[in-house]
């Protein structure tokens, strides 16, 4: 009879096949055209994703960042030929829409073979997780939500909402669960699936079948309004399913029947322990009858009843005056790009830490202070990226439409055989934005021309230095426009650059006159 074998050794070859495995997950299966994209065998689940047959880790070669690698399968490849331009014109469109509470579309191609006829798109990867599975997380640990969380939450969906929705024409998600919305690490919502409802109404019948899947999920039938699919169904749809997303973040969990749907009387008890404490688990208290009426009024069976995402920002459940801090944040970030990278840290060195920063009069008695000394400039350094992430919009000044309002996403049918897709150029599209910009111009020897050096630092703290021999045609304009097509800058940076160069240009040329 063989002697059992030493527990050191089978721990040692369980870890060598942890190992093994973990080697196997990271191989590079195919590379991206460009080569800049790079699949892993690995296969991740970005939550409810219709249509989408396999998403796989991937490697951002460039950036040095995990990216998900989404591919969407067509079985007609015949059919796939005839609207490659379609399918083309509505992911370049889908890759403009640019806002922080959305996943971002980086990049995408077609693969259209003798074997497989294929779209293959990159999207920005988040790995802490979608809504749902937080809230179960939550609910097993037998914890309560947090009020203020709750809030913040429904203020950055509603943020994604009232941008898509701002859009002309506006831009319906369709797909709205707590499947397709994602938390960051540091508390930042992303909503996913935005292409699904654009991609799905725009395709022919005879290349919509690998996305017909939005409503086969009987678990989430509960999140679709019951006007959802009809020829007028609109944006209100989207405010329905985030009125079912906030009633689930509110009580953590809406029971359903098995691994059948979610039944009326389910969603009835739901809304009913929103304000009965006996039946209550979500929140740490009862919810106030303004945080009930916010819910409800999102969950009107009537669509012409529920408010649009831009007025749910005001209610005033959401609505709150910003604080000077979080104002100053803003305007510190807004032109960043005109100080230096480590600007805190400098101004931190030079400044007296006993000085007084402010001071509030008392009626009876010395004044009372604060001085420099008691900030915390590292809470001050996280503050700051917070806002930059997105985690604390400034919704109540924003205006009713976004800035940078992506092209028609969706023509009409009519216009629909009009759309030509230029062939692809050979240049990526800049997706960072510039955090910070740095200008020097310097005659040349014989003085008949200027030598220009352009430094950029983008948001992922990349410097990109640029040098070019200005002609006397040349305008500030048309060389912020160059760089954007030739992809060393973001479309949304072009005009602030334009005008930093034409500062630069008066201030130099001028001197030297």
């Amino acid at each position: 009879m063989a002697a059992p074998e030493p527990a050191p050794r089978r721990g040692r070859e369980r870890e060598r096949e942890r190992e093994d495995e973990s080697e196997d997950e990271s191989d590079i299966l195919e590379e991206s055209p460009c080569g800049r994209w790079q699949k892993r065998r690995e296969q991740v689940n970005q939550g409810n994703m219709p249509g989408i047959q396999s998403t796989f880790l991937a490697m951002d070669t460039e950036e040095g960042v995990e990216v998900v690698w989404n591919e969407l399968h067509f079985g007609d490849r015949k059919a796939f030929s005839a609207h490659e331009e379609k399918i083309q014109t509505m992911f370049e469109q889908l890759a403009l829409v640019d806002h922080p509470n959305i996943v971002k579309l980086h990049k995408y191609w077609l693969d259209a073979s003798e074997a497989r006829a294929r779209v293959i798109f990159i999207t920005e990867y988040v790995s802490s997780g979608s809504l749902k599975q937080f809230l179960k997380k939550t609910k097993k640990n037998h914890k309560a939500m947090n009020a203020r969380a709750w809030k913040r939450w429904c203020t950055q969906i509603l943020s994604a909402l009232s941008f898509l929705h701002a859009c002309s024409p506006p831009i319906i998600h369709g797909n709205l669960t707590s499947d397709t919305i994602f938390i960051q690490h540091n508390g930042l919502i992303k909503i996913g699936s935005v292409w699904y409802r654009i991609f799905s109404n725009a395709l022919p019948d005879d290349l919509r079948s690998p996305i017909r899947a939005e409503r086969e999920e009987l678990r989430n039938l509960h999140f679709f309004p019951p006007e959802y699919g009809e020829v007028n169904d609109g944006t209100a749809v989207d405010i329905f399913s985030f009125g079912m997303c906030a009633l689930e973040m509110a009580v953590l969990e809406i029971q359903a029947n098995g691994d059948t749907r979610v039944t009326e009387e389910a969603i009835a008890r739901a809304r009913h322990s929103l304000s009965d404490p006996n039946m209550r688990e979500g929140f740490a208290a009862p919810l106030r009858r303004e945080d009930v009426e916010f819910i409800l009024s999102c969950l009107a069976r009537d669509p012409a009843r529920r408010p649009s995402a831009h007025n749910l920002l005001f209610h005033r459940v959401l609505f709150e005056v910003h604080s000077l801090k979080l104002l100053a944040a803003h305007c510190f970030i807004q032109h960043q790009y005109l100080m230096p990278e480590n600007v805190v840290e400098e101004k931190t060195k030079a400044m007296d830490l006993h000085a007084v920063l402010a001071e509030m009069p008392q009626p009876h008695g010395p004044p009372m202070q604060w001085r420099y000394s008691e900030v915390s400039f590292l809470e001050l350094d996280k503050f700051l990226e917070d806002v930059r992430n997105g985690i604390y919009p400034l919704m109540n000044f924003a205006a009713a439409r976004p800035l940078g309002l992506p092209r028609v996403l969706a023509p009409p049918p009519e216009e629909a055989q009009k759309v030509k897709t230029p062939t692809p150029e050979p240049f990526d599209s800049e997706t960072r934005k510039v955090v910070q910009m740095q200008c020097n111009l310097e005659r040349s020897e014989d003085k008949a021309r200027w030598h220009l050096t352009l430094l950029l630092v983008l948001e992922d703290r990349l410097h990109r230095q640029l040098t070019y021999d200005l002609l006397p045609t040349d305008s500030a304009q048309d060389l912020a426009a160059e760089l954007v097509h030739y992809g060393f800058l973001h479309e949304d940076d072009r005009t602030k650059l334009a005008a930093f160069l034409e500062t630069t240009f008066l201030k130099y040329r001028g001197t030297q006159a």
